[in-house]
């Protein structure tokens, strides 16, 4: 059980703008801070804010970084990762409120007018674990289509 997960999109448009460095700048920084068995690092798929990669996104909270720089990492992992304190100037400004409080991303607008069915776990689970993808209902439906449904209810469906 890991504390925190930080979550590096694996996009097109965040690889195009280094997040591979991003992410192995992590690796190293949080081995050399010994908190490989407290954070993980997650590369995942697109976020959709391509405009704003490489982003790497903090959980629990929900600390959403933009346009991090493999330079960056050594002051996130010390503050954010060691002290509890988010970086507030690479924070996305739409998820920081007035008192400096983080926003979860639904409560931005780019995010608050969308509702993703198909990739609704992107940027939320690693694109590369099956498990993961298991233990957010994936299959469910193919289950369910396969046991439960007739093959007129599915063409329905």
């Amino acid at each position: 059980m890991y504390r925190c997960h930080v979550m590096i999109c694996g996009g097109t448009g965040c690889t195009s703008s280094g997040s591979d460095k991003v992410a192995k700048a992590f690796e190293t920084q949080i081995m050399a801070a010994d908190l490989e068995n407290e954070v993980k690092v997650i590369r995942t798929g697109c976020f959709g804010l391509c405009a704003l990669g490489p982003i790497v996104v903090v959980y629990p909270e929900g600390s959403f970084y933009s346009m991090v720089k493999p330079e960056d990492v050594p002051e996130i992992v010390s503050e954010h990762l060691l002290k509890g304190r988010p970086v507030t100037r690479l924070l996305y400004d739409e998820t920081v409120t007035e008192d400096n409080a983080v926003k979860s991303l639904e409560q931005t607008s780019f995010y608050n007018k969308q509702k993703r069915v198909a990739l609704r776990n992107c940027g939320v689970i690693n694109p590369e674990s099956i498990e993961e993808y298991i233990g957010f209902d994936g299959y469910a439906a193919l289950g369910k289509a396969l046991t439960e449904m007739t093959p007129d209810g599915v063409i329905q469906t």
